[in-house]
């Protein structure tokens, strides 16, 4: 069983709906609310918790999920420096990431059913507000999109953060706002403020050369990025019509696909495809908060929307993993509120 989760800018601040090919009813709300904004949401890769980062103290809440939410979790012993923009759960699901507002920006739990204690900071903190953060497929690396220059850093990643790797030689000139890691882990993509609105390099223990910008760039700001499980596509979410943009992608950016027949009714900020890539979701401003397309290298006919909307302006969204399914190989992808599997 697939579900699709969202969160959104008003309470109940996250909705999740079973998904089969298009929204089911609404599951019921969590018995204690997160305490503010959903800006980050993403399910364990298990698919047995869910988490989502928000404005206001305890900053993260996670509760289990099955098919619904069960009771919520302790909060950290040790809360996050201030309001949580994305959560992120490690591939082997032994540790779970914020990224936020206050130093350190960025801070990390082990994870087993509930919070640890809190891993050390980083020796070399990001310099600004953490918006985004991914674990590398192999859990070997985490990356912060940051509001500071570099904009984008990373850290080798083993039960703590390593030594900070040496910042890209070409960055964005503004903020960075979500990153992601390709299923393969050989490339990272951010999403940022100004032109080009999206920058990508490749990835080996560190930031290689940066790739050709796309031929059409994203229309404005981009706030989310997210390869497909496949690896073959990569989508943006962004602050101008369209709001969506996605790309061909092998080693670089392809022609842009045509935009979706109907597009989301405002800026796109969280997106992801669904495990098996078939769908694809953005989370948007404006009523209907969410929209979602099949997807067949390039959108198909948008889904009917969910009967009950998600309760404000969207924020983030994620496809849980079929638990219905055997996995396949092993490998996994992540947004920093998106996480992926093939």
């Amino acid at each position: 069983m697939t579900d699709i989760a969202i969160g959104h800018i008003s309470t109940p601040f996250v909705s999740v709906y079973p998904w089969s090919a298009g929204f089911g009813t609404k599951y019921a709300n969590p018995g204690i609310l997160p305490a503010g904004t959903g800006y980050g949401v993403t399910f364990s890769l298990s698919g047995a918790d869910i988490a989502v980062s928000h404005a206001t103290s305890p900053f993260v809440s996670a509760y289990p999920w099955s098919a619904g939410f069960g009771t919520k979790y302790a909060d950290p012993g040790t809360l996050p420096g201030g309001g949580c923009r994305h959560v992120d759960f490690s591939p082997s699901g032994a540790d779970i990431a914020v990224a936020h507002t206050a130093t350190p920006f960025v801070s990390a739990y082990p994870w087993s059913a509930g919070f640890g204690s809190k891993y050390t900071n980083p020796v070399t903190l990001p310099v600004g507000d953490g918006r985004g953060v991914a674990f590398s497929p192999s859990g070997a690396d985490i990356a912060i999109a940051e509001i500071g220059i570099p904009f984008l850093i990373a850290y080798p990643w083993s039960a703590g953060f390593g030594t900070k790797y040496t910042d890209p030689a070409t960055s964005a000139s503004t903020y960075g706002r979500g990153v992601a890691f390709s299923p393969n882990g050989n490339d990272i993509v951010y999403a940022h403020s100004t032109t080009p609105f999206v920058s990508a390099f490749p990835w080996s223990a560190g930031f290689g050369t940066k790739y050709a910008n796309p031929g059409t760039l994203p229309a404005g700001t981009g706030y989310g990025v997210v390869f497909s499980a496949s690896g073959t596509d990569v989508a943006v979410s962004h602050a101008v019509s369209p709001w969506v943009s996605v790309y061909p992608w092998s080693s670089g950016f392809g022609t842009k696909y045509a935009n979706p027949g109907t597009l989301p009714t405002g800026y796109g900020r969280g997106i992801g495809f669904s495990r098996s890539g078939t769908d694809i979701a953005i989370a948007h401003f404006v009523s209907t908060f969410v929209s979602a397309y099949p997807w067949s290298s390039g959108f198909g006919t948008k889904y009917a929307n969910p009967g009950i909307l998600p309760g404000g302006n969207g924020q983030s969204i994620e496809f849980s993993r079929d638990t219905g399914s055997t996995p396949g190989p092993s490998g996994v992808g992540v947004y920093n509120d998106t996480t992926y599997y093939f």
